[in-house]
């Protein structure tokens, strides 16, 4: 009987597919010439220079691949453990003396260098370690002090408050350069600091006057915003075509030449006209207070008024006056309209040239004798017709225009009754007769000839003194007579209606 054959039966194996290692290389392979070749070629190559600027930091993610990257690494290292080093140096030889050496110089790494940064990516102004970056003082805490025992500090420390001081700078205005020492470890005293403070505020304030004065106050060939208003107001309503230039400027005042507009309100105005803008300011007249507070017609009025509206009180009272002197015949300027502190007047003079001051004119031997006798018969008039004192009266105050002397400047004129108004007259007299006298004028009366003369009183004495002392017993004696009478009309009064004085007609 034939023996069967058994073929054994494959097992699968429970792990996986067998892993079937790499077949061996046969050393004919290896030293094959292609493959010498091909290490012959790698191994005379040299490497390429690494690019040096790229960042030395020693981070996980630094490519360490090249031995020169990895050789300036770590002299990077080197130079910060030295400069720190250094450091220690410095503050061991410094120590807590006010006079410190610094060894900058010497380190290594500077702090432009110890930036994480490009160059081209740093702004000093926005990075946080910017080192001209001016430090914020050190708070207190409420306790009111650090540190124990030996090293405590109180906010009362000399440095504390000195840097405090120091950052409080920044706070000052804009106008206050403080310089860049706020950069700098400044200390500033508390003397010091409150000193420059108060500086600051007195210039803060010194500024605030001078734009203030400059908005509301005339100067000498200018005007203030509201002035310059109302003169384009006359213009627009048609009293004034146009304004010109600036004829003169005095101590009260500022005069302008104008070209009369239409007719205003049935009054026919003047071809040329003189704008009178009074000086808001009371700096170069500050004594007005005696010619309009003594009198009668403004009494009342001015002790209530503030500055300003002084102003306004006193070219009403100049337009009164004019317009009691137009009354009586004597030569001198038209009022056409008053506007505040703007009174708008007749031009003296002719195609803009404004008639000369007396002092000015050329005049002969003849015309300075006719010119003296006006002025006395104006004077005269002045005082009896009109019943008021110029108080004002020189060459400066008279021009000659068409062979006659016209008044000019009457705002300070009052009248005889004021407590100083026979005072004022014989100041009057005594520049009139001075003028004329050195002027040549023969017929020439003195001070004391002309105030009798004028006054019709007839006060005897060529001494000065004497003279003056007469004049204020009669100042006084009239207004004691003043006072008494001003009494009796008030208690003529009704009771229901309050105490008025008589008022002017014009």
């Amino acid at each position: 009987m034939d023996q069967l054959e058994v073929t054994p039966k494959e097992t699968k194996s429970p792990w996986g597919a067998p892993v079937l290692a790499p077949s061996p290389c046969s050393l004919a392979d290896v030293m094959s010439e292609q493959l010498a070749r091909q290490l012959d070629e790698e191994g005379n190559t040299f490497p390429e220079i690494p690019d040096t600027d790229v960042d030395l930091t020693c981070n996980p993610e630094a490519d360490t691949s090249s031995d020169l990257i990895l050789a300036q690494m770590l002299q990077m290292e080197f130079d910060r453990e030295f400069d720190t080093q250094l450091r220690r140096e410095e503050k061991k030889f410094n120590g807590d003396s006010k006079v410190s050496i610094s060894f900058e110089n010497y380190r290594m790494v500077h702090p432009y260098e110890d930036s994480d940064s490009s160059e081209e990516e740093v702004d000093w102004q926005d990075t946080r370690h910017d080192p001209y970056k001016a430090d914020k003082p050190t708070t207190t805490p409420k306790k009111g002090f650090v540190g124990k025992g030996k090293n405590i500090t109180t906010k009362h420390n000399e440095d504390v408050c000195g840097r405090k001081n120091t950052a409080r700078m920044d706070n000052f205005g804009p106008e206050v350069q403080v310089g860049d020492g706020i950069g700098m470890d400044l200390k500033l005293s508390n003397h010091v600091y409150n000193a420059l403070k108060q500086h600051c505020n007195t210039e803060q304030r010194r500024s605030a006057r001078l734009h203030e004065k400059k908005e509301h106050s005339t100067a000498e060939q200018a005007v203030d915003p509201r002035t310059r208003l109302l003169m384009y107001k006359m213009v627009n309503s048609g009293i004034l075509e146009n304004i010109n230039g600036c004829i003169s400027t005095g101590k009260e005042s500022v005069v302008f030449h104008a070209n009369g507009g239409n007719s205003f309100e049935e009054m026919i105005v003047p071809e040329e006209c003189v704008l009178k803008v009074f000086k808001t300011t009371l700096n170069e007249f500050k004594n007005r207070d005696k010619y309009i507070k003594d009198d009668y017609r403004f009494k009342d009025r001015f002790s209530k008024l503030n500055p300003r509206k002084i102003i306004r009180l006193w070219a009403e009272k100049e337009m009164h006056n004019l317009a009691r002197i137009k009354k009586a015949g004597i030569p001198c300027p038209e009022v056409v309209i008053l506007k505040k502190h703007i009174l708008v007047m007749s031009f003296i003079g002719k195609d803009h040239v404004p008639a000369p001051k007396i002092k000015d004119a050329i005049l002969s031997s003849e015309d300075m004798k006719k010119a003296y006798y006006q002025v006395l018969n104006m004077m005269q008039r002045l005082y009896q017709d009109c019943n008021l004192v110029h108080a004002d009266l020189s060459e400066y105050n008279m021009l000659w225009h068409d062979g006659q002397v016209w008044f000019i400047d009457v705002s300070q004129s009052i009248e005889p009754t004021h407590p100083h108004g026979l005072k004022f007259l014989f100041r009057d007299c005594r520049n009139v007769a001075t003028f004329f006298q050195k002027a040549g004028v023969t017929e020439a009366l003195n001070e004391f000839e002309l105030f009798n003369t004028v006054s019709e009183l007839q006060i005897n004495s060529d001494n000065e003194a004497d003279f003056l002392a007469q004049i204020e017993a009669l100042e006084k004696r009239n207004e004691d007579h003043v006072q008494k009478s001003s009494k009796k009309i008030f208690t003529d009064t009704s009771e229901d209606s309050p105490p008025q004085l008589n008022t002017d007609d014009d």
